[in-house]
C-alpha cells in the first residue's frame, strides 16, 4: 500500500500537530490541521474549531462539526486525533462525530499527547511503571491529587470513562509523543497497536543561539500556563529560582512568562540561558525541546528510563529536575555556580533535538506506523 497522502490532524496541544504537519508536508503528504490553536497559544491551523463560552458556544461548535465541516472531516487516508475529547464537546456529542470519522476515512489513530482516562488509570494502578507523576508519588497521592480531589473525580465520571474506553476500543492504533504516554497506550492497546513518535520540533525554523562562554548573570527563564502550576510543579521552580537569585545577586536573574502566544513566547525564550520546564515528567516536553533546539540549557524530566527507551547512551544534556523544593534550590545553585558548563551543554542540547525530535524524523515514525497498520486492515 502506498504511503498515505491525505492526512487530517484533528485537535492540538502546544502546536504538536502543527509541527507534525510541517514534517509530513516535507515528506510529500497533503495535510490539514483542524484545531482551536490551543486557545491562548494562538497556534497555527488551517481550519479553526474554537468554542465560544457557554451552552450556545457548544451548540455552535457541534453544528459546525456536524454540518459546516462535514466535507472537511471526511475523505482522508489518515485521521489522527489529539485526544478522545478532540473537540470541546460532551461525550454524547463526540461519540457520533468519532463514529463518522471512522466511517468516512481510511483509518483513525490517536496521537497520545495529553492525559486521558486510560493514562490516568495507569498512574493509579498498583503496578504502575512510573514511580512518580503529578498525580502520584511512590503510590501515594501527590499535591495535584490531594488538592484537587474533585478534578480526579471529574476525570472518572461514568459518561467520560465509557466514552474514552469506547474510543480506545475503536482506534486503528496510537502513537505517543512522550515516553509516559507510550506506557499508557501500550498498556491499554497492546504493543502491536502502538508506537513512539516523539514531540516534533521544526529545527529548521529555530536558529540556535550562541551562548556566552561564562554568562554573568545566568538568565533563568520560567515559561508556563498560569492555570497548570501544580501539574507542572512550576510553583516549586519559581520558589527555587527566586531563592537562588536572592542568594547570588548579580550571578542569576529570573524571567517569568505566562500565557503568551506561541510566536511571542519563542522570541522571549531565545533570550534565556537556562529554561525551567517541569518537575513531574520523566521526559522533556514541548517547552524544553524548543529551548534545546535553540541551544539552551533546560531543567526538566530526564530519567534514565527515558534515555534508555530512546536508545540514547552518550548525549544526555537535560538537567533532571528533582521533586522537592530544597533539592531544586540545590540543583539551580549548582548551575549558577558553574556557568562555564552552560555553553557546551547548550550545544549538546541542540544536537539531541536534531537526532531525536526533528519534525521530519518524527513524521517518518508516524507514517511508518500508520502505513503498517493500514496495510494490515
Amino acid at each position: 500500500m502506498p504511503v498515505p497522502q491525505r492526512i487530517l490532524l484533528l485537535g492540538d496541544y502546544s502546536n504538536c500537530h502543527r509541527n507534525l504537519a510541517t514534517g509530513l508536508r516535507r515528506l510529500g503528504c497533503d495535510v490539514t490541521v483542524i484545531s482551536n490553536g490551543t486557545t491562548w497559544q494562538q497556534g497555527e491551523r488551517d481550519i479553526d474549531i474554537s468554542r465560544s463560552p457557554g451552552r450556545l458556544g457548544g451548540l455552535k461548535l457541534w453544528y459546525k462539526a456536524k454540518y459546516t465541516l462535514h466535507k472537511a472531516l471526511s475523505g482522508y487516508d489518515i485521521v489522527a486525533i489529539n485526544d478522545p475529547n478532540f473537540l470541546s464537546l460532551r461525550p454524547a456529542r463526540l461519540k457520533p462525530l468519532f463514529n463518522r470519522l471512522k466511517q468516512e476515512n481510511g483509518g483513525v489513530f490517536l496521537t497520545a499527547m495529553s492525559n486521558d482516562v486510560p493514562f490516568l488509570d495507569m498512574l493509579a494502578a498498583p503496578d504502575s511503571p512510573l514511580r512518580y507523576s503529578e498525580w502520584f508519588i511512590n503510590g501515594k497521592p501527590a499535591r495535584m491529587n490531594a488538592e484537587n480531589p474533585q478534578l480526579w473525580n471529574n476525570w472518572h465520571n461514568r459518561e467520560l470513562v465509557d466514552y474514552h474506553n469506547y474510543v480506545y476500543s475503536n482506534l486503528d492504533g496510537a502513537v505517543a509523543v512522550l515516553y509516559e504516554y507510550w506506557l499508557g497506550i501500550e498498556r491499554a492497546l497492546g504493543a502491536e497497536n502502538v508506537a513512539y513518535g516523539g514531540i516534533p520540533v521544526d529545527t529548521k525554523a529555530l536558529t540556535p543561539v550562541e551562548l556566552p562562554v561564562n554568562p554573568a548573570p545566568v538568565k533563568l527563564f520560567l515559561g508556563r500556563d498560569r492555570t497548570r502550576k501544580l501539574q507542572k510543579g512550576s510553583d516549586y521552580l519559581e520558589y527555587a529560582a527566586r531563592a537562588v537569585c536572592e542568594k547570588y545577586p548579580g550571578k542569576a536573574e529570573l524571567t517569568i512568562v505566562e500565557n503568551r502566544p506561541y510566536a511571542e513566547f519563542l522570541e522571549l525564550l531565545r533570550g534565556a540561558h537556562v529554561v525551567l520546564d517541569q518537575i513531574y515528567s520523566y521526559t522533556p516536553a514541548t517547552t524544553a525541546l524548543l529551548a534545546m533546539a535553540y541551544g539552551l540549557n533546560v531543567v526538566s524530566g530526564a530519567e534514565d528510563d527515558f534515555y534508555n527507551f530512546i536508545g540514547e547512551t552518550s548525549n544526555r544534556p537535560i538537567i533532571n529536575a528533582p521533586l522537592e523544593e530544597a533539592q531544586i534550590v540545590d540543583c539551580l545553585e549548582k548551575i549558577v555556580l558553574q556557568p562555564e558548563t552552560i555553553a557546551e551543554r547548550g550545544r549538546m542540547s541542540r544536537k539531541f533535538v536534531l537526532e531525536h525530535n526533528d519534525c521530519e524524523l518524527v513524521a517518518r515514525r508516524f507514517l511508518d506506523f500508520w502505513n503498517k497498520k493500514l496495510s494490515a486492515k
